[in-house]
């Protein structure tokens, strides 16, 4: 029986699964910020700054964010594996893209947990 050698970084699953999840995540987060600008009508800034300084509610955004980075990752990276032949090129802009997603995350936990 001969061998198979299969070439290709074999993301596929796990980049899918990833996908969906990270997906789900933003749903219920966007679900529950649209439920409470709802029940909320016409919220004040203060009603706002209670609602974001409460743990759990600073805990749920940055699960969110962290699902849509890590989203943006995988689709970003399959977008440059997949259109762009040149692997300099591709290598450049999984750099830039990795740059500007730590950049993300950097001012994520500068907003929502309010570190000057």
């Amino acid at each position: 029986m001969v061998k198979r050698h299969v070439v290709g970084a074999h993301y596929g699953l796990r980049d899918w699964l990833v996908q969906r999840v990270t997906a789900v995540i933003m749903l219920v987060y966007t679900i529950g910020v649209v439920a409470f600008i709802l029940c909320a009508n016409g919220a004040s800034f203060e009603a706002w700054q209670a609602l974001f300084a409460c743990a759990s509610v600073k805990i749920g955004t940055t699960i969110a964010i962290l699902a849509l980075l890590w989203h943006a990752w995988v689709g970003l990276r399959d977008i440059w594996m997949d259109y762009l032949q040149h692997v300099g090129l591709r290598l450049t802009m999984h750099v830039l893209t990795l740059l500007w997603l730590l950049g993300s995350l950097i001012y994520m936990v500068k907003v929502v947990w309010g570190v000057a």
